[in-house]
């Protein structure tokens, strides 16, 4: 592969917007995403992590900029969107990740799977409310400023298809597959205007905050790392992703689906092959 031009970012001008950026799997994608040039808006709820976050990159000279944004709820998320269309109106991309795990609402949840009928109400609730009605909301009140353009890309992470029918996985799964069912509405609704919608999902259990800490060593050691998510993120912001759309993407078989594809851009990492 040709070795990256630094002067010529492969995702130079373009301007993306990541929920739950702050840690775990959008934490590795907005670092991804500004490794290859992009502009990233730092989207997650307020409080000193978020600063911290978005000065760390700042400090490695990355355009990272900090947005507080509850994805559950609609004052937040209309707040938010309002401050991105008046200081970032050309936003090409929205990565909805924000979520929230099993670990919650039962925190041996590998160990001893709780029973649909034993999961508190309060806990469902939330849980859909940031899994789903989170991403609803969020892409709600950003697609019209995409759809005035007529260009956009929104992704929709998700998880393996096992975990939504998995035993003791009330309400992690249930929010996961209404996710996808709405990322596949979502295609339709805007294909005619030009904005693509895709599913992103790691391909196996991912090593973040949602995996319990007691997990034992070895079983840890066999978990994907977050950056797994890297390489399909940048992709999916650049130029070679113009008109996918509707597809779900495993990112741990990333290389087999471009192959499928037909497609081959440049992934040579710009800043270091850790988060490519």
């Amino acid at each position: 592969m040709a070795a990256p031009d630094p002067a010529h970012p492969r995702l130079a001008g373009v301007v993306a917007l990541v929920t739950g950026a702050t840690s775990g799997l959008g934490r590795a994608m907005a670092e991804a995403l500004l490794g290859a040039g992009a502009t990233v808006i730092v989207a997650a709820r307020p409080g000193p992590r978020l600063a911290e976050a978005a000065r760390a990159w700042v400090d490695r000279g990355w355009p990272a900029h900090p947005l507080a944004l509850d994805v559950r709820r609609p004052a937040s998320v209309a707040a938010a969107a309002a401050t991105v269309r008046r200081r970032w109106p050309d936003l090409l991309l929205l990565v909805n990740n924000a979520g929230i795990g099993m670990r919650t609402v039962n925190p041996d949840f590998l160990t001893r799977p709780m029973p649909f009928h034993q999961v508190p109400v309060a806990r469902f609730q939330d849980v859909i409310a940031t899994n789903l009605t989170g991403y609803f909301l969020v892409a709600r009140a950003l697609a019209p400023l995409m759809v005035e353009r007529g260009r956009g890309r929104i992704v929709n992470v998700s998880m393996n298809h096992e975990t939504m029918g998995r035993a003791g996985f009330v309400p992690y799964g249930p929010s996961r597959a209404g996710a996808e069912s709405l990322s596949r509405i979502m295609t339709e609704d805007l294909r005619p205007h030009g904005v693509a919608v895709n599913l992103l999902l790691p391909g196996g259990a991912t090593d973040t905050g949602m995996i319990p800490e007691t997990l034992d060593p070895a079983a840890r050691a066999r978990l994907l790392r977050p950056e797994v998510m890297g390489p399909p993120i940048v992709f999916l912001a650049s130029p070679e992703a113009e008109g996918v759309t509707g597809e779900r993407i495993v990112a741990a078989r990333f290389e087999d689906w471009l192959a499928a594809c037909g497609k081959a851009p440049d992934l040579s990492p710009p800043h270091g092959p850790e988060l490519r």
